[in-house]
């Protein structure tokens, strides 16, 4: 900082000590394999330039023994002097990459949020539906929703003009096959791929596996809400005129669903856009990998562990819930409450936000309600084994937790939340 300050003398006897280490390097790599009178060379330099440091030289006699140093150098150095700019670029890269898997490893993770279990606290991809022209934002909009916000534009286009439907599973969910796809080109990965059809020609769109908003951007776009869709969708199951086929959801394990053709109530020309939305990226933040080592989590926190040792999940995943129950803790569900020990649950402000149902919070429901959980329900209590813990998820009415899968081991827990680093909205910042 202070360095234009520095006068000549000190900024080269600076210089000269930089080449002594570098000196002494290679004196201590290569003392075994030069020849004795190239060592003896390379022993003289090093021991001149410790003098002339010593005796505070001028800047110009320095210069002198530097350029005398660099010679003997190029002559004994090797491998390690000179350096091509090619492997001093492999080497600066090659100490990054430890730096960042030791800072990984043992202190901060970046993690991001692909679901949205934990919304609002956290929110995972959402959609942002742009039904219309006038909704769609302009491309300098567009370049500034991408870098702040993560925003793709995902959009499916009609190819011929006709009458637009879709096929949907017998929930009332659009219908979706799984297909493999890659990651920046290289990596493999899964997407979901819902198909329209417009006069029978389908046109398809892909999304990522975990983006769960699709079914509300085509309730809005082609219904404007849930009450008008779910008439639409009970006159359509009377009429039956489309039929119910069978599909395979996904090829690899082989699933198998049926589906129903449903009229989406809309006749569009060639190149109208059957949905478009921006798709916004998941939280993304820091999770602290140090302080489990030193203290036990505790109720209230967010909560990041590994889902391989889980039984009911299937596969080697980061997951991130909110700690409900440590080891001995008796746990029930009372609509919309949690009660941990016989008490209203404490320890972080979405339990008493979800107890009241208050602002975007939900409120708790009860494991029974859905066909395939296992615990917690009503009037269900739980004890908590003395090696796992048990985690929810603050969204719990869109959460697969541990009322479906039970408990996390003791062994799998990573670490909780530190900061949420991206994208820049009002949750930038500490997570809660």
């Amino acid at each position: 900082m202070f360095g234009l300050f520095q006068s000549q003398d000190k900024k080269m006897r600076e210089n000269a000590a930089n080449w002594l280490e570098l000196a002494e390097k290679v004196y201590h790599f290569r003392r075994d394999v030069l020849p004795p009178t190239q060592l003896a060379k390379l022993t003289q330099q090093i021991n001149a330039l410790k003098e002339g440091i010593k005796l505070r030289l001028d800047a110009a006699k320095l210069k002198l023994q530097i350029e005398q140093t660099e010679g003997v150098l190029r002559e004994t150095g090797g491998a390690i002097y000179p350096k091509n700019s090619l492997m001093e670029n492999v080497e600066f890269f090659v100490v990054a990459a430890i730096v960042i898997l030791g800072i990984r490893t043992y202190f901060a993770q970046p993690f991001k949020i692909p679901t949205n279990s934990m919304w609002p606290t956290y929110y995972g991809m959402t959609g942002e539906n742009l039904s219309s022209i006038e909704a769609t934002p302009g491309p300098i909009a567009k370049i500034f929703r991408l870098a702040a916000f993560g925003a793709q534009r995902i959009e499916v286009t009609a190819s011929r003009g006709g009458e637009v439907s879709a096929d949907f599973f017998n929930t009332g969910h659009m219908a979706y096959t799984v297909q493999p796809d890659r990651t920046w080109l290289i990596f493999p990965t899964q997407v979901k791929e819902y198909t329209f059809y417009v006069d029978g020609t389908p046109a398809a769109v892909r999304v990522p596996i975990d983006f769960g908003d699709f079914d509300r951007m085509v309730v809005e776009t082609y219904f404007g809400n849930d009450r008008v869709f779910a008439e639409h969708w009970r006159r359509q199951l009377q009429v039956g005129v489309q039929g119910e086929t069978v599909i395979k959801v996904d090829a690899g394990a082989g699933t198998l669903a049926r589906v129903r053709r449903l009229l989406l109530s809309r006749t569009v020309k060639a190149g109208e856009s059957l949905l478009r939305f921006d798709l916004l990226t998941g939280d993304q933040l820091f999770v602290d990998r140090m302080s489990y080592h030193f203290m036990k989590p505790k109720p209230g926190q967010g909560f990041v562990f590994r889902t391989g040792n889980i039984e009911g999940i299937g596969q080697d995943q980061y997951y991130i819930k909110r700690l409900i129950g440590t080891p001995g803790d008796v746990i029930e569900i009372k609509e919309p409450a949690i009660y941990r020990n016989g008490q209203p649950i404490a320890g972080a402000a979405a339990f008493e936000l979800n107890a009241k149902r208050q602002g975007e919070y939900r409120g708790y429901f009860n494991g029974g309600l859905n066909m395939d959980a296992k615990y917690l329900a009503a009037g269900e209590k739980l004890t908590v084994p003395v090696d796992g813990f048990f985690a929810m998820g603050d969204n719990s009415g869109n959460s697969r937790d541990g009322r479906y899968w039970g408990f996390v081991p003791l062994k799998d827990t990573i670490g909780r939340p530190l900061f949420i680093y991206y994208p820049f909205t009002k949750r930038w910042g500490p997570a809660r």
